[in-house]
């Protein structure tokens, strides 16, 4: 699957006490580039509520590389490299101009939103998102 690609421009009050982007927003970043692209694909919460649950960042691994300020136009690609079960590993590289700023890694679960538990991923999802839908066993 292609990457999805998100811009957009660094505000100042996202600036910490040295002046660049605090590392908490980074975050912020990634997850909208994850709600983006699953909504590029037609999987907005609205969809996501339809087939019966929602993605939650479980796990966060971030490497900070070089600091972007206000006013910077900061490039996001993800792509979801890999679907099993609940889990789903996305990952992000956020550059300006020539510049890597930042690589993370994300682990997202998908789960019941009423009974607040994981289970797995929708076909419909993997398909979506390129990746091979699991086989079912009729027994």
């Amino acid at each position: 699957m292609e990457p999805f690609i998100l811009k957009l421009r660094v505000r100042h009050y996202e600036m910490d006490t040295l002046g660049h982007v605090n590392n908490a927003v980074y975050q912020q970043y990634l997850e909208q580039a994850a709600i983006e692209h699953s909504e590029f694909l037609g999987f907005g919460l609205k969809r996501c509520r339809e087939i019966g649950g929602v993605f939650v960042m479980r796990r966060l691994e971030i490497d900070y590389l070089s600091p972007a300020v206000s006013g910077d136009i900061l490039e996001i690609k993800t792509w979801a490299e890999a679907m099993k079960g609940s889990r789903a590993t996305r990952h992000y590289e956020i550059r300006k101009q020539d510049t890597l700023v930042v690589t993370a890694k994300a682990t997202w679960v998908w789960i019941d939103e009423k009974a607040m538990r994981p289970k797995p991923i929708p076909n419909e999802i993997l398909i979506g998102f390129g990746h091979t839908p699991r086989e079912r066993t009729i027994t």
